[in-house]
């Protein structure tokens, strides 16, 4: 895993520079299976930001010995460590994962690839597959978990949803949505709060070809399912009445417009020519 130290500007060697960002709070175990399959990637990997919220065990101690560079956060919850991390990451492309994934060795490679194949994408993010668990009921129950997020996400914000255990994003796109995600709420999805800032005019991809692991222990009661659910309305509800889903499909629809006749516009000049 190339990292660099929190105060070296070195620069990784073709291709754009990659920051991996991963929150964590009280996962050491976890977090070292993680780590060491960013470890193993195809594609040079620039830093591997490790988020410390407030961790009572390890977990600190476990990403400094896999070369990470740690930043504390000590403001509570997802929203703030994952925004803390993106704004430590000095990468071109920042890429998020939490710390009971699993990625495999082509992982960065394939999010690359995913924005290089759409330049007007600001981020991409794809499925997950449970590691654990019952293995009988791993894969239908991700998909049946991701599939309803996927379809009540976009119903929400017009386009596909970010998911936080799988993603990446251009660091500009995130300078531009830093300054409005809600960072001190942590009853909130950081990743479909991130979404609705940066999806309206800034395409997001969903892509079929990108997987992770992921552990299911998040999903193992109904008390953790609801809360879940709780925090999904309560972060589409914060955006309401500027983005409640009529208004937001229909700014989408002339963002769309206007570019498709900035494209006509462009290939009438060409044909000009």
């Amino acid at each position: 895993m190339a990292v660099r130290d929190a105060d070296d500007g070195s620069r990784s060697t073709g291709g754009p520079r990659v920051s991996v960002v991963v929150p964590v709070k009280d996962d050491a175990i976890h977090l070292e299976a993680c780590l060491r399959g960013l470890a193993q990637q195809s594609t040079t990997v620039h830093e591997v930001v490790v988020v410390d919220n407030g961790s009572t065990d390890d977990s600190a101690a476990v990403a400094r010995a896999a070369g990470a560079v740690v930043v504390p956060c000590d403001a509570p919850g997802i929203p703030a460590a994952a925004a803390r991390g993106y704004d430590a990451a000095t990468g071109d492309v920042i890429l998020r994962l939490d710390a009971d994934c699993r990625p495999d060795g082509a992982w960065v490679a394939r999010m690359l690839d995913l924005l290089a194949a759409d330049p007007r994408a600001a981020a991409v993010s794809g499925r997950a597959t449970f590691v654990d668990g019952p293995r009988a009921l791993r894969r239908p129950l991700a998909a049946l978990y991701l599939g309803t997020y996927v379809v009540l996400a976009s119903l929400a914000l017009g386009h596909p949803p970010l998911f936080g255990s799988n993603m990446a994003m251009r660091r500009d796109a995130w300078l531009a949505a830093s300054p409005h995600v809600h960072r001190d709420d942590p009853e909130l999805h950081d990743d479909l709060d991130l979404a609705f800032h940066l999806g309206e005019r800034d395409g997001i991809r969903w892509s079929t070809a990108t997987g992770m692991g992921m552990s299911m222990r998040p999903f193992g009661t109904g008390r953790g399912l609801g809360r879940r659910l709780v925090r999904g309305l309560r972060t589409v509800a914060v955006h309401w009445p500027v983005d409640f889903p009529p208004h937001r499909w229909a700014r989408r629809a002339t963002v769309a417009f206007e570019a498709t006749s900035a494209a006509a516009r462009v290939a009438r000049g060409r044909e000009r020519a």
